[in-house]
């Protein structure tokens, strides 16, 4: 099956008169976290200035954990916590329920009518192919327009269905409004009939077992990725579309270690961030997506010597060149978007 796409020219035109003119670059902004928050829950829901000041963005969630009873509180909740705080540079999100629920249409319609010029990014559910991005990209456009919106609002995808795996490059480049994406991992183990009830990282049973020698029955068998390929198949998407990879939730609270392992797999294999479902898990993002210090050193080092980025040096032993330059340049602007946001973390740098 092939499917027509737009003319480059209109790719950038907005889908309704007097919608805000898309963006050609996301903004560059630090968001080594996404945390979610139940908006329905008022004593979490008064604590949301104080948490703006700990993450990088914090997401009202209206979907998944928010009882069917509560989804009209939890929108009102998200409405009223957005009027009543400045954000200031922590990104502001919501989690709206899927495109196939009776919620989503006022979902969108209320959150932009009263919020929109405060709304950062909305995160889509289940998404499984373009044509769920072009319905929201679309219903936003008439929706800013309509209510005076004077910037489009960025949509994030989150992966967690096999249909959403398959045609993962196509909701990549589905709209100049595409933010990001995340591995929903529970959700896309069901999808797939995947035999694990585990909300992200390895699982006991899936590995390698090293050869048998030496006749003895003793062999190491070592734990896998379940995860490895879709994260990587999600990065490379977004890569080419020039949007932002993120890993999703990981669902167990009490083991730190397995989630910061989670969580540095996701950052080394090119995710910017993760979510974190509970307030452990901020600090734990806060390490993980942060580049260390040693790293950021060596990657000035090779800045330094090769300023504009040609030719080849010798640093420490090791050959740098125009492809590691452009390593160095990832970390070294990362360390700054940090430096920016959490100067006591910044300070380790040394900037």
């Amino acid at each position: 099956m092939t499917t027509a796409s737009k003319h480059p020219r209109k790719f950038f035109s907005p889908l309704a008169i007097g919608a805000p003119e898309p963006l050609r670059e996301l903004p560059v902004r630090l968001e080594r976290m996404i945390h979610f928050i139940p908006p329905h829950v008022e004593k979490i829901r008064a604590k949301a200035g104080d948490l703006a000041k700990q993450v990088d963005v914090l997401l009202g969630n209206l979907e998944d954990a928010i009882p069917a009873d509560a989804k009209r509180q939890a929108r009102d909740g998200f409405i009223e916590m957005a009027e009543a705080n400045d954000f200031g540079q922590t990104g502001l999100w919501v989690r709206m329920n899927t495109l196939s629920s009776p919620w989503a249409l006022d979902d969108v319609t209320e959150l932009v009518s009263k919020v929109g010029n405060k709304l950062d990014v909305i995160m889509l559910p289940m998404v499984e192919g373009p044509w769920d991005i072009h319905y929201l990209d679309q219903l936003l456009a008439q929706l800013e327009a309509a209510h005076g919106v004077t910037r489009p609002i960025l949509i994030h995808a989150i992966l967690e269905t096999a249909e959403g795996v398959k045609n993962v490059e196509a909701i990549a480049g589905a709209s100049p409004r595409m933010h990001g994406m995340s591995l929903g991992p529970a959700d896309l183990a069901a999808s797939r009939g995947m035999k694990t009830t585990r909300v992200g990282g390895g699982h006991p049973a899936y590995g390698v077992l090293a050869d048998a020698s030496d006749g003895s029955d003793s062999r190491f068998f070592h734990q896998q990725d379940l995860w490895h390929y879709t994260i990587a198949k999600m990065v490379d998407a977004c890569a080419s579309a020039g949007i932002k990879p993120f890993y999703g939730p990981f669902g167990d609270f009490s083991d730190e270690a397995a989630c910061e392992a989670q969580f540095r797999n996701a950052f080394l294999q090119g995710c910017l961030g993760a979510w974190s479902l509970h307030p452990s898990q901020i600090e734990i993002a806060k390490r993980v997506f942060s580049p260390d210090p040693e790293e950021v050193g060596f990657a000035r080092k090779i800045l330094d010597a090769m300023p504009d980025g040609t030719g080849a040096v010798m640093i420490d032993g090791k050959m740098q060149d125009d492809a590691t330059w452009k390593q160095a340049k990832v970390i070294v602007d990362l360390a700054e978007l940090v430096a920016q946001k959490d100067p006591e973390r910044g300070a380790l740098y040394g900037k």
